[in-house]
């Protein structure tokens, strides 16, 4: 119930929107493969590693081990937001490029994703 709150709080809230750059050929995740994220642990090339948990709990861990914990909803416009503990908030969008999957930030920049 909270995660869907926190969903509608999200999606209302204009700041969270955003114009993703996108290249040609970049697919967005549906919606389904959205909530499959739960449970799934995604690898970066620097070796951090997001992780989403089922109920909506986040965790970032960095290659030194460090981690930063939050939670995450899935927005409207099909991007991924996190909310960290410590107020820090972002939202990002997954894309499949060809067989590579792609984490974009809000500024543009790109992360692949290590195949699973």
């Amino acid at each position: 119930m909270i995660r869907y709150f926190i969903l509608a709080l999200l999606a209302a809230n204009p700041l969270w929107a955003a114009d993703w750059p996108t290249k040609p050929g970049d697919i967005p995740l549906s919606p389904q493969e959205l909530e499959a994220l739960a449970g799934r642990t995604l690898t970066f090339y620097d070796d951090g590693q997001s992780k989403f948990s089922a109920g909506g709990a986040y965790s970032y861990t960095y290659a030194s081990g460090d981690s930063a914990f939050g939670t995450y909803s899935i927005a409207q416009d099909g991007s991924v937001c996190i909310a960290y503990r410590n107020g820090f908030s972002r939202c990002d969008l997954y894309v499949r490029s060809g067989e590579r999957l792609i984490l974009i930030d809000e500024k543009g920049d790109r992360y692949p994703i290590k195949s699973e």
